[in-house]
């Protein structure tokens, strides 16, 4: 059988990256560090780390127990809140995962004021170009753009933005300005591959008219930033996340096309497990979030930009 104890004494190491830190940090030596994990390796009948001379590395085998052990832990910190009904006192470790570029910009300062207000929350922030299953990888909160494809996540919406057609004005001087989405056919547009959405299909609607348009170009990526910066040397037309383009809308370097035309919203949640929805921290990020980024929209222009 497996004990907290175990769970607390592995993912500590693996937190530390070796041996000795992980010594420290449980107040223990590392000869003893050592005989105990071999034990558990024996116990188990797997090789949990590899060992190397300077660092310790998962193995496949740790990989699951360490993803298993982060859900355990998690279940239990969650199942000791309710039954000693702390609801009022955010702390802990607060597990949260965000799109890379989004994250950096706006995630991260978010967080460093965050815990300057809850000092009892360790963040731990992972940031990845797709998004990671919050369930199985033991996060408790992700931030998603748009619709939500998971059933087992609660969806919290903290800030509207809309997906912009745009252009660098060099490249509609040279080639002309579309006027409905089907002249989108003759234009070259960079797509942005992503999350596995119907490669280069762009969707709008105006009123109650929808249409769906097959876009081609000679640029596409995979990272939303290329893209961009693609678009702002005038290679071709985009569609963009309103937060990655209002700057350069509002200094000129961009140009909003169809502008009578509505792409599907981009809005942007905070999204968590079920078992995670009254959790203090949980619940207070979620509400810090939303009070960051209505207080960012408070003060721009809603024709422009809402950031």
């Amino acid at each position: 059988m497996i004990h907290t104890s175990e769970l607390v004494f592995f993912s500590a190491i693996v937190k530390a990256g070796s041996l000795s830190a992980a010594a420290r940090e449980l107040g223990l030596t590392p000869p003893s560090v050592s005989k105990r994990l071999a034990q558990m390796e024996q116990r188990l009948d797997v090789q949990l780390f590899n060992r190397t001379t300077r660092r310790l590395s998962l193995t496949n085998e740790g990989e699951l127990y360490r993803a298993s052990a982060m859900r355990l832990l998690a279940e239990l910190e969650e199942m000791e809140r309710l039954v000693s009904g702390n609801r009022s006192a955010p702390k802990g470790l607060l597990r949260v995962n965000a799109p890379l570029g989004f994250g950096r910009t706006y995630i991260t300062p978010l967080v460093s004021k965050f815990i300057k207000n809850y000092p009892d929350v360790e963040v731990q922030l992972q940031l990845t170009d797709h998004p990671l299953n919050l369930v199985d990888e033991a996060f408790d909160l992700g931030i998603r753009f748009g619709a939500l494809p998971d059933a087992r996540l609660i969806a919290h919406k903290v800030a509207p933005n809309r997906r912009l057609l745009c252009a660098a004005p060099s490249y509609l001087k040279k080639h002309g300005i579309p006027k409905v989405p089907h002249d989108l056919t003759r234009h070259n547009c960079i797509v942005l591959r992503q999350n596995d959405v119907a490669y280069g299909t762009w969707h709008f609607s105006r009123g109650r008219h929808t249409e769906s348009v097959k876009v081609r170009g000679a640029l596409s990526s995979n990272d939303g930033e290329v893209t961009l910066n693609w678009a702002l040397d005038g290679h071709g037309i985009t569609l963009r996340a309103e937060w990655d383009t209002a700057k350069y809308l509002r200094s000129g370097r961009l140009v909003l096309v169809l502008e009578d035309y509505a792409a599907p919203p981009a809005d942007i949640y905070a999204v968590y497990p079920e078992r995670q929805q009254m959790s203090p921290k949980v619940r207070a990020f979620t509400e810090f979030l939303s009070s960051s980024f209505n207080q960012k929209n408070a003060g721009a222009s809603q024709k422009s930009s809402v950031w």
